[in-house]
């Protein structure tokens, strides 16, 4: 049994629906099919026999008694109480004369060990500014969208055949006032600032880390207490809107971090709801994760995961959120991440996998698709798990996409060595190719790379300056001509000398400086090329689109290989050479002879390089080479990449 909704684009002709919880609502809500909870869970304005009033909700089936307090009522829990609906566990009520901007939380007493505490309401819509805790009365309100060209079209922008290439923003950090007290700017401020910044540089997508309400700046999002809220911190639920129609509105897609792998321990928030582990395991050896101090969802229960379901449709659908990027699978995958033997509780089967986490990735997957199919939903997942991104009904996960981490952590690795040895490290260029098509990989060069002692991308690399910006090129040009999709977390368009902090603005003074503006060029151009280039998007996922020339000069450090459209007609030559010295006469096998144009050099002197090159143009001879009858004789410059592609 599903919940009933009317077909996409039509208006619904079902009678009204009642404000409140129906029978059939807690029926559904029981069994983890009530997708659309937060239209009735929560607080609502509402007229009710002839009042207006503010109508709660609240799951909490242990108490003995719940409810409501605020600065309506001088925080006392016998004013406004809550009734229970049956044995739904669910508890309800209407006030009178409650409305917008009130604040409040749940008073819960449990029924069963005299415990009693103050919540946040989990469907809170609106929280006060941190350190403040309480919920805060919101209506959802109807936002007149702006975005129609962008939704019309979004199927087609998001298809696996399009070009994806996505800069990750954490919005507290990219751009600061720090005439005024280094505060943030508000999702209004930030709307136009971002989205011309992103159009400018050519990135299809922009990826927000988490917003959902959190207690913690240090936490990046990452541990919330209000899943249903977009953070205060920068403004109201229908502020948040305006941001996402500004980015429609440029044609930039909104992908968001969303968390379902765990909770923070902060006692106001879902913790221990109602005496009991309602929303966590009770065994802190399934319910607590020990590396990050936080708690891990129950996934065998069905309200905890109509929960987590509801709150995926909730942004997108009140928020026209383009994609769900899913943070932590992995942790949520196998009962024995980051945990020691006897420390953690095997599956019905004896096994280490989580079933119930599997068969709730796999809903979310299929729900969302189901209800969206123009969305993305990603998954973060740092293991060799089988099939991330393949339906469910050929027995995967059912994800669009997946973060290729084991391609990150190889040339991250690789570039980190010094040039002269990087020869005895060839491999881990070309590893990744093994595997390149078992998933639909996103490559990413993330946020979690340049923070915690992992140093920014430029101070990865050794040698001098100059050096340093010259592998950021390359290392660029070899992501963006790499089968995957794209992402750039913000800051690594300048090469940034010092870790991402969280406290402050990117360093945008470094963009009148020589070599970052020229690294941001170069990451402009890369984009560029790439939307303008069928052969470096169309085939990412699909081994027909990808072809080595050499991938065995190791002695050099440099590689070759062809990308290829979908019709194989405009393939496109790819040469990089991760050392410092420059490879004159250097023989190139390509599949067709004329003239093929230089359309990418990143040691151009726009970019910051010594200008070596290949004039614009070269023409490929009847000499044969690496399998072909064709060859191209070039110069591949200085710790640099270049990229040719057939003359028409």
């Amino acid at each position: 049994m599903t919940e009933q909704r009317p077909a996409a684009g039509a208006a619904s002709t079902s009678a009204p629906q009642s404000p409140f919880l129906t029978p059939y609502d807690l029926h559904l809500f029981g069994e983890g099919t009530y997708l659309h909870a937060w239209r009735k869970f929560g607080a609502h304005v509402i007229e009710h026999d002839g009042e207006r009033g503010a109508r709660f909700a609240v799951w909490a089936p242990n108490a003995e008694a719940v409810s409501v307090i605020g600065d309506f009522n001088d925080w006392k829990p016998d004013r406004h109480p809550l009734g229970p609906l049956g044995n739904s566990g669910v508890w309800e009520g209407f006030f009178a004369g409650l409305g917008e901007g009130a604040l409040y939380k749940f008073h819960i007493r449990s029924r069963s060990n005299a415990y009693a505490v103050v919540k946040a309401d989990p469907f809170g819509f609106a929280f006060e500014l941190r350190p403040g805790t309480s919920s805060v009365i919101r209506d959802l309100g109807r936002y007149h969208w702006e975005d129609g060209d962008w939704m019309n079209s979004r199927a087609e922008r998001q298809a696996l055949a399009a070009p994806l290439s996505i800069y990750e923003v954490h919005l507290g950090s990219w751009m600061r006032v720090p005439e005024e007290g280094n505060r943030w700017l508000t999702y209004r401020e930030l709307a136009p600032k971002l989205a011309e910044y992103v159009k400018d540089m050519g990135f299809t997508h922009l990826e927000l880390l988490p917003i959902g309400e959190h207690p913690f700046d240090g936490s990046w999002g990452y541990q919330q207490v209000g899943y249903f809220a977009p953070t205060s911190r920068f403004g109201s639920l229908d502020d948040f809107r305006f941001f996402v129609d500004e980015m429609h509105r440029h044609g930039i897609g909104v992908l968001l971090d969303w968390v379902p792998a765990h909770f923070p321990t902060d006692e106001h928030g879902l913790g221990y709801f109602d005496g009991t582990h309602l929303y966590e395991h009770a065994d802190p050896k399934q319910g607590f994760h020990q590396e990050w101090g936080t708690l891990i969802f129950n996934y065998g229960r069905n309200e905890v995961v109509n929960y987590l379901l509801s709150n995926a449709l909730y942004w997108l659908e009140e928020f026209h959120v383009d994609g769900l990027r899913v943070d932590a699978v992995a942790s949520m995958l196998y009962l024995d991440y980051s945990r020691e033997e006897g420390q953690w509780v095997p599956n019905e089967h004896g096994g280490r996998e989580n079933l119930g986490a599997i068969e709730f990735l796999k809903r979310l997957n299929r729900m969302v698709y189901e209800h969206h199919p123009g969305v993305l939903t990603m998954a973060e997942e740092s293991t060799s798990w089988p099939m991330v991104s393949r339906p469910t009904y050929l027995g995967g996960l059912g994800f669009g996409l997946k973060w290729n981490m084991g391609w990150m952590n190889d040339v991250l690795e690789y570039i980190q060595h010094e040039p002269i040895h990087r020869k005895f490290h060839h491999h881990h260029l070309t590893f990744g190719l093994l595997y390149a098509f078992h998933e639909n990989f996103i490559l990413p060069f993330s946020h979690d790379e340049v923070v915690h002692g992992k140093r920014s991308m430029r101070a990865k690399i050794p040698g001098d300056e100059w050096q340093q910006f010259a592998n950021l090129r390359v290392l660029y040009g070899y992501q963006f001509t790499h089968p995957g999709k794209k992402l750039l977390f913000m800051g690594d368009e300048l090469g940034q000398p010092e870790e991402w902090n969280h406290d402050a603005s990117v360093s945008w003074h470094l963009a009148e400086q020589p070599l970052p503006k020229g690294l941001k060029r170069w990451v402009r151009d890369l984009n560029t090329v790439l939307r303008g280039t069928p052969a470096l998007y169309e085939c990412d996922f699909d081994p027909s689109g990808f072809q080595w020339v050499d991938c065995n000069d190791s002695d050099q450090s440099v590689l070759s290989y062809l990308r290829w459209d979908a019709k194989r007609e405009d393939p496109v030559a790819c040469v990089l050479n991760f050392t410092p010295v420059p490879r004159h006469n250097y023989r190139v096998g390509v599949p067709a002879g004329g003239d093929w144009d230089e359309v990418l050099n990143s040691d151009a002197p726009i970019y910051g390089g010594s200008g070596q090159g290949n004039t614009g143009r070269l023409t490929a001879t009847p000499v044969a080479a690496h399998g072909h009858d064709h060859s191209l004789n070039l110069t591949v410059p200085p710790l640099g990449i270049v990229v040719f592609r057939k003359t028409r």
